[in-house]
């Protein structure tokens, strides 16, 4: 069905450069003709539902992340009810990443650091929050604001043409986009639920690995630390203390000359910097320095992250927020650096947390003590793991891909079907009436790779 789409048979300019050409018959009207801003206060503390705007959804916010807060401060929020959208307008200089629209969904409270739209009789919430998503996605939107931050104000895009179709034809869009949303999320979870269990298996062969050895008839002893249990009897229970040292090294005035660095589910990446893609801080000076071989931890907030642990192979710098540790050991660091993704992959250190936020300190690190095999069965570990999880690591690697690739079809679909470079009425009408799952397109939205910087909530 999608592959029979057409554009439609007359158009005219819309007045935007991003946007081209829309269909002849649609209203182009300014943004204050289409839109106007809910500036609902919760004065009196009407409403104790918090909202938060996270990777593109607008979710009720859990009682434990409201840290800091109390309820007068809620006071200062903004009351918003199913059908506004909302925008995250602060920082556009600095972050080029975040999805930055949201469709509420639950009446309740919402920072006042957002803008809150209401759509004008005539247009439909999800359309017009379909059209803003694109306006965000296709990045268009970092063309406006103001400010050495580029913070983004209704005044600012006020009189932007939005095109807007008949009440009928965009009710056809809004149900063909959640129609075919539908189609690819399935498709992208499926493919996540193989990931999971290919992960799955990986973890099962590096924790076997690093706790049991590679000799299934070794005799055993007792580690005497609760979340480990029995290693094998000849091998060394030493303090990390043995083999790493806290290093910082800010980069101050160098920044330029090194690459960004970040700790992922896929171990330390580069990040682009080309691209924007990403949040940055200010201040790149106060970044440290990380050198091949070295072994970075985030040592805070940690079950709220998607690794604790991860070996770099590059030179760089990386965000103050971690901790960078060196050895003087490229095997040994290798090794514990599989230790302790299998015990962070299995949630076993949350004996070593401790404070509000789930910090492990630096000297309780150092001090926690790891089973270390004599050298020679370490190169064994080492070389085995990488031979039992190479195909598993090919096959994810070729299925997050493809996620990709789905991602990018769905994000260029949306905005070819909303900005009316395809019509779908005729496709719309053919649909069955088959029952759609809720917020398919933003449940999918969170990205594999969260870096502890990333936080898309004010």
């Amino acid at each position: 069905m999608i592959a029979d789409l057409k554009p439609y048979a007359e158009y005219k300019e819309s007045g935007l450069a991003w946007l081209g050409e829309v269909p002849s018959h649609w209203t182009v009207l300014p943004a204050f003709g289409a839109f106007k801003p809910n500036k609902a206060r919760n004065d009196g503390m009407k409403e104790k539902t918090v909202l938060s705007l996270s990777y593109g959804r607008i979710v009720i916010k859990p009682a434990e992340k409201l840290h800091g807060l109390v309820p007068e401060s809620f006071e200062t929020y903004q009351i918003v009810d199913p059908g506004d959208i909302v925008l995250r307008t602060t920082d556009l200089q600095n972050d080029h990443t975040s999805l930055r629209v949201g469709m509420v969904r639950d009446r309740g409270i919402i920072t006042s650091a957002y803008l809150a739209l209401r759509a004008l009789p005539g247009v439909s919430p999800d359309y017009g929050f379909q059209f803003l998503n694109v306006w965000d996605s296709s990045k268009a939107i970092y063309g406006y604001g103001s400010g050495l931050r580029q913070n983004l104000d209704f005044s600012h895009f006020k009189r932007m043409p939005i095109p807007i179709p008949p009440p009928a034809e965009q009710a056809a869009i809004v149900r063909f986009l959640d129609w075919a949303n539908g189609r690819l999320e399935r498709a992208i979870r499926a493919k996540r639920n193989v990931i999971a269990l290919l992960n799955e298996q990986k973890q099962a062969i590096i924790h076997r690995a690093v706790t049991r050895g590679l000799d299934p008839s070794v005799p055993l002893k007792n580690s005497d630390i609760p979340w480990l249990g029995e290693i094998p009897a000849h091998w060394k229970l030493s303090p990390n203390r043995a083999f790493l040292r806290v290093r910082k090294d800010l980069v101050g005035d160098r920044h330029a000359e090194f690459m960004l660095l970040s700790l992922t589910k896929r171990g330390v990446i580069v990040r682009d910097l080309s691209g924007m893609r990403g949040k940055f801080s200010s201040d790149m000076g106060t970044s440290q320095e990380v050198r091949p071989g070295d072994l970075v931890l985030c040592l805070f907030d940690v079950p709220e992250t998607p690794r604790t642990v991860g070996l770099s192979h590059h030179a760089g710098m990386i965000t103050g927020a971690y901790t960078v540790l060196e050895s003087r050991s490229a095997d040994i660091v290798a090794f514990l650096e599989l230790f302790y993704i299998a015990m962070d992959d299995r949630k076993l250190l949350s004996p070593l947390y401790s404070g509000l936020r789930n910090t492990i300190p630096k000297e309780r690190f150092l001090g926690a003590k790891t089973p270390i095999p004599p050298e020679d069965e370490r190169a064994e570990i080492l070389i085995a793991v990488n031979e039992k999880t190479a195909s598993l690591n090919t096959a994810i690697s070729r299925l997050e891909r493809e996620i990709v690739f789905l991602r990018e079809y769905r994000t260029r679909l949306v905005a070819d079907v909303v900005t009316g470079k395809l019509d779908v009425r005729a496709a719309a009408a053919r649909l069955p009436d088959e029952e759609l799952l809720p917020d398919l397109a933003a449940a999918d939205d969170e990205p594999d790779d969260l870096l502890i910087e990333e936080e898309d909530d004010a």
